[in-house]
């Protein structure tokens, strides 16, 4: 039997990048999934058609994780489709570096909008939906809560926040079964990092240089970790926060 057979999964931000590939890991092990999107229908359909021709069950929900009004939506379509909820992955992020002389009130609210209130607004959801014999909530991180990288406090600022989430969560939930981990990736080659032009610039070969395994990362190299968080593999940890980053630290 697959590790996750029987269990359904929300996974936002999932239309692209690390999400995209964390939705079809868990779909691979059994695991029916909610692909949630904000803006790419066209992404969000393509997971879904990847995870349906495989044999997977999968539905495409778009929603904006800062909105509550959208994220009950959410797992009420979840349920809808799939009867339960039983994993939720807290990937949807957005981020920009800039100098602290160019720091707005607006990009602040924006990243903290999605990258934590969108966090909490969902796990709140999750928890009041998950069945007596628990879950699972994965959060991303990120490995810039402690490489430190010039132009991103307010980036790294929101990761660290989901850090600190984490660990009280784990604590708060555990006594309701509830797991509480999180993925701190290091630097991922993602249709993200291609936007903004960091593959193939400078501060590529910077971070190269700085990761032992000598790589960028791929999405590839996130999604089995979450899988191991998803499953029973990992029933004895809660509060952790992973890096799987290359040994970049």
């Amino acid at each position: 039997m697959s590790k996750l057979s029987g269990k359904t999964a929300v996974v936002t931000g999932a239309s692209k990048g690390i999400g995209a590939a964390i939705a079809k890991a868990l779909a691979a092990e059994g695991a029916a999934v909610a692909v949630n999107y904000a803006s790419s229908r066209e992404g969000a359909d393509k997971v879904v058609a990847e995870i349906t021709a495989a044999g997977g069950k999968a539905i495409a929900v778009q929603a904006s994780v800062a909105s509550s009004d959208d994220v009950t939506r959410l797992f009420d379509e979840t349920q809808k489709a799939f009867g339960g909820v039983d994993i939720l992955v807290n990937n949807a992020g957005v981020y920009a570096f800039a100098p602290i002389e160019d720091f707005t009130e607006a990009e602040y609210r924006r990243q903290f909008d999605t990258n934590v209130l969108g966090l909490l607004l969902a796990t709140s959801e999750a928890a009041k939906r998950f069945s007596p014999d628990g879950g699972s909530v994965i959060n991303i991180s990120s490995g810039a809560t402690t490489v430190d990288i010039p132009t991103a406090s307010v980036y790294t600022a929101t990761k660290a926040a989901v850090d600190s989430i984490t660990r009280v969560l784990a604590k708060e939930l555990g006594p309701r079964k509830i797991r509480v981990n999180a993925i701190a990736p290091g630097a991922v080659e993602t249709e993200g990092t291609h936007a903004t032009g960091i593959i193939g610039s400078d501060l590529e070969v910077q971070m190269v240089a700085q990761t032992p395994l000598g790589r960028m990362g791929q999405p590839s190299d996130i999604a089995p970790v979450a899988v191991f968080l998803a499953s029973l593999d990992s029933a004895w940890i809660t509060g952790e926060i992973i890096a799987v980053a290359g040994g970049n630290r």
